[in-house]
């Protein structure tokens, strides 16, 4: 069999050439093509790896902000219940206290009406006593009993001590005028007399007197001379009896003053009803 050696030579010429045209337009297009898809998905696949990443740490910054807002919300709420328990409280306090306050005042009002209406029924009551026994006094008056008052003082006047008597002394011998002799009703002449008699027996001299008559004496007899007095009379006793009265009320008074902060003291000391606690919480 014979070669035909250019043909070969020509075949391998066309082979050549077609291999290198296919490396040349095809393969390496596609392989070029083929690196750069597999780079696009290399990058692709880094930048989803990146992307992911990036999703895992916002995903943990973000539940790490929850769990953050968590204890925030549950800090404030817990602040906010301790205040309003606080401020509850304050608030139950101060009733409390203005409850107390305003009791305190009602009783310590209560406890100074009473006492004003004590007071003024002890003074009203002691004003229509005497009163009354003025008045009585007034009607039994008369005349034979403002004799007998007359007698009466005539002796006192005899009988008065050394002190009373050298200052009555003093004030007779000082007096521009006549002595005075007051008395409810008229005295009879005899009377007068004795008075008279009686004055200048007692000082040893001549005492000059007018008598007058002054109905608002409760029976008795008043002598003055010079600014100073000296009577008898049944009112001296009741003014005397009703200063005693006074002074008597006074004390009592006192006493319910004193006793009043005792007992405010004591019951500030008592314990606060348990229930109310109780309730209050």
């Amino acid at each position: 069999m014979l070669i035909d050696w250019f043909t070969v030579g020509a075949q391998v010429l066309n082979f050549l050439i077609l291999v290198w045209l296919l490396k040349r337009f095809l393969y390496k297009p596609i392989l070029h093509a083929i690196d750069e898809r597999e780079k696009r998905i290399a990058t692709e696949l880094a930048n989803a790896d990146k992307k992911k990443a990036e999703a895992q740490k916002e995903r943990d910054e973000f539940q790490h902000k929850n769990e953050e807002l968590d204890q925030q919300r549950a800090a404030l709420l817990g602040k906010a219940t301790n205040e309003a328990q606080a401020e509850r409280q304050r608030l139950l306090d101060e009733a409390r206290k203005a409850a107390a306050v305003l009791s305190s005042k009602l009783q310590e009002t209560s406890r100074n009406e009473e006492h004003a209406l004590h007071q003024a029924i002890r003074r009203r009551t002691q004003q229509e006593v005497f009163a009354i026994a003025r008045k009585a006094l007034t009607d039994l008056a008369t005349t034979s009993l403002e004799e007998r008052l007359g007698e009466v003082f005539t002796r006192r006047l005899r009988e008065m001590d050394g002190k009373m008597k050298a200052g009555l002394a003093e004030a007779l011998k000082t007096a521009s005028g006549p002595a005075i002799v007051r008395s409810a009703f008229d005295l009879p002449a005899e009377q007068r007399a004795a008075i008279q008699n009686a004055l200048n027996e007692t000082f040893s001299a001549e005492i000059r007197v007018r008598f007058e008559t002054a109905p608002d004496l409760i029976s008795g007899i008043e002598l003055t001379t010079n600014g100073l007095k000296v009577a008898w009379s049944i009112a001296d006793y009741l003014a005397s009896l009703e200063k005693g009265v006074d002074e008597l009320m006074k004390e009592q008074d006192k006493r319910e003053a004193k006793a009043e902060p005792k007992a405010e003291a004591k019951a500030k000391s008592k314990p606060e009803d348990p229930k109310l606690e109780t309730k209050s919480k």
